[in-house]
């Protein structure tokens, strides 16, 4: 019965669902608190640069000190802000296999597949900003269909175009969940900051651990492990 049991849990946890995806979010961000706010941190002030350059771009009009600040923001976003964002999505995908992770894996994205990052990252981003042009609801499914590209471009260091297509299909019976995924991210960021502003930090742990887990679960479904029989050793061969 016990064993009956513990397969049904295991089963539930493999499901890619909104409610089965938040919960090994929650449980990883509980069991490994302190690192994940140091990676949540890195990414915070990483993003600072951009922000910055933003908002003095957007201060200072179209003249050539605005337009200038806008550049520098855009090569920091694509070139620095974007492979780290892809080290975090892979640090949380580690850290749902269960595997040992380093907070230096942030930075992987810097690494062999670097171009590749570079190159999804903005492709990616232009297939997402040009769905909304066309009223928003194409944006926002584009951006479902492609939510795992961050993860297939650093774990299996596939190229961009292979990546987005691989996302496509992957995505295929899951879109509607990734869709109330980002939904829920909504109220949960919303009560982070409430919880005097720094709240936001456990809900973005939580939110991104989530994405992670379902990505997980998708590939375990497409690629389920094989296991291996043990060989009988004491086997003995007639010649």
């Amino acid at each position: 019965m016990e064993n009956i049991e513990k397969d049904h849990i295991l089963e539930r946890n493999s499901y890619p669902g909104v409610g089965t995806s938040y919960n090994i979010s929650w449980e990883n961000l509980k069991k490994n608190f302190v690192e994940l706010l140091l990676v949540v941190v890195i990414t915070f002030a990483v993003g600072i640069p951009v922000a910055l350059m933003r908002g003095g771009a957007e201060a200072s009009g179209f003249g050539a000190g605005g337009v200038l600040l806008g550049l520098f923001g855009i090569v920091f976003w694509l070139f620095i802000s974007g492979p780290v964002n892809y080290g975090v999505a892979y640090v949380f995908l580690q850290l749902t296999r269960g595997e040992k992770f380093d907070v230096s894996s942030v930075f992987a994205g810097f690494k062999s597949n670097y171009i590749n990052v570079i190159l999804a990252n903005l492709l990616v981003s232009a297939i997402v900003i040009a769905g909304i042009l066309f009223l928003i609801v194409p944006g926002i499914i584009f951006a479902c269909k492609l939510a795992f590209v961050p993860y297939l471009v650093m774990d299996k260091e596939m190229e961009t175009v292979e990546a987005v297509k691989l996302s496509w299909e992957m995505t295929n019976g899951h879109t509607g969940t990734i869709f109330l995924m980002g939904l829920l991210a909504i109220p949960i960021a919303i009560m982070g900051l409430l919880l005097l502003v720094i709240g936001i930090i456990p809900a973005s742990i939580w939110i991104e651990g989530a994405f992670a887990a379902i990505y997980y679960n998708v590939d375990k479904q497409l690629n389920p492990p094989v296991i291996e029989e043990p060989i009988d050793t004491n086997t003995e061969v007639i010649v």
